[in-house]
């Protein structure tokens, strides 16, 4: 037997995790077109890829994830369309609150609530204030949200405390106002659009698009959009190689 040492192994680099990640949920409809199913069908599938996003952002230690569940836009879509994605919302947060819960996952939802029955906007509410002790992850749902309304709120907000406008002021109002700008956005379905989602945060935010259809995702495509992040440089205006020491990033 040899006696000679092992040699000499390099320890692993800390891996780069984002601490907020901001998911655009696309491809639900297609992913069902594709199987001649109802495109409600996709919905339903779309729910289940979403707990398996949570799991694999809880699984890399990643702090916030905010979801596009629906656009100030989809009112548009045709009616029993909208109708079943509200009264899947409704089964979900009956649900899954309790299981969200117990995983250490804090709900809380931004968007315009007017227009939602007031059955959805309490079970909203409950949601919201089901305690959860020492949070593992903080999931924004952005329901009934547009990046566009989103600053519109936040300069009426502005405007009536009486104060110039400005970035600083607008930004103390703006959805989100207190945790992290987002690191990361992941898009699916093949789109290389934000469609009116967190505008004004996704200012210095690393674009990540995959033609995986949302239903598809899964915590593989999860850790693959996280691998993708760390190789990149954030520099946030400066040259290459003098970025900030604090740039808001977890490392692993």
């Amino acid at each position: 037997m040899s006696n000679r040492n092992p040699p000499h192994r390099k320890p692993a680099a800390p891996a780069v995790v984002p601490r907020h990640v901001a998911v655009v949920m696309d491809g639900n409809g297609r992913w069902a077109t594709r199987r001649l199913l109802p495109r409600t069908a996709g919905h339903k599938y779309g729910a289940d890829a979403l707990k398996r996003l949570v799991r694999g952002c809880v699984q890399h230690g990643v702090e916030y994830l905010t979801v596009f569940a629906f656009s100030s836009e989809n009112w548009k879509r045709p009616a029993d369309e909208v109708g079943a994605l509200m009264e899947l919302f409704v089964q979900a947060l009956q649900r899954e609150t309790p299981e969200l819960a117990a995983q250490g996952v804090a709900l809380r939802f931004v968007g315009d609530r007017a227009p939602l029955q007031e059955r959805m906007r309490e079970l909203m509410r409950q949601a919201e204030s089901t305690p959860v002790e020492h949070p593992r992850l903080r999931l924004n749902v952005a329901l009934n949200y547009g990046g566009r309304w989103d600053i519109v709120q936040a300069a009426r907000a502005a405007q009536a405390e009486g104060v110039e406008l400005t970035e600083e002021s607008l930004a103390r109002h703006m959805c989100l106002a207190d945790i992290p700008e987002p690191d990361l956005l992941i898009r699916t379905g093949g789109e290389h659009r934000v469609s009116n989602f967190l505008l004004w945060q996704l200012a210095y935010t690393e674009f990540y698009f995959t033609d995986t259809l949302w239903p598809d995702f899964d915590e593989k495509s999860v850790a693959e959009a996280i691998a993708d992040f760390a190789r990149r440089e954030r520099r946030f205006g400066r040259v290459p190689g003098k970025t900030s020491p604090d740039n808001g990033l977890r490392v692993a």
